[in-house]
């Protein structure tokens, strides 16, 4: 049984800062693509971020690189988002995703590619 938990998501003013955190079990963490994504209202889900397990690479949106750091603690099956400089545009429902072996063969930011999702963690940034 796959299953993926977020927290850390809140209420914060516009250049703050906020760190997400998915703990993920019932598959072999080590041996996936992790994503983080996101829904505004009205919007559609969005990829934000994105590290590949095995090796810690990763990967980025445009609008967030530079101000959001993903990275993982394999040992406790967890990645987080090192959300800063938040602005107002940056808010929405946050989503933990893997996608487990055989790879999705797609760009790491492709929400199609990810077959399991967490149940969402709400940020807003007000300005």
């Amino acid at each position: 049984q796959v299953e993926l938990v977020e927290y850390g998501g809140g209420s914060v003013q516009a250049g703050g800062s906020l760190r997400l955190s998915c703990t993920a079990s019932g598959y072999a963490y080590s041996n996936s693509f992790m994503g983080w994504f996101r829904q505004a209202p009205g919007k559609e889900r969005e990829g934000v971020a994105a590290i590949y397990s095995t090796i810690g690479a990763t990967y980025y949106d445009d609008s967030v690189r530079g101000r959001f750091t993903i990275s993982q603690d394999n040992a406790k099956n967890t990645v987080y988002l090192q959300m800063n400089s938040l602005k107002p545009e940056d808010s929405g429902m946050y989503y933990c995703a893997a996608d487990l072996p055989p790879y999705g063969l797609s760009w790491a930011l492709d929400r199609a590619r990810y077959n399991y999702w967490g149940q969402g963690t709400q940020v807003t940034v007000s300005s």
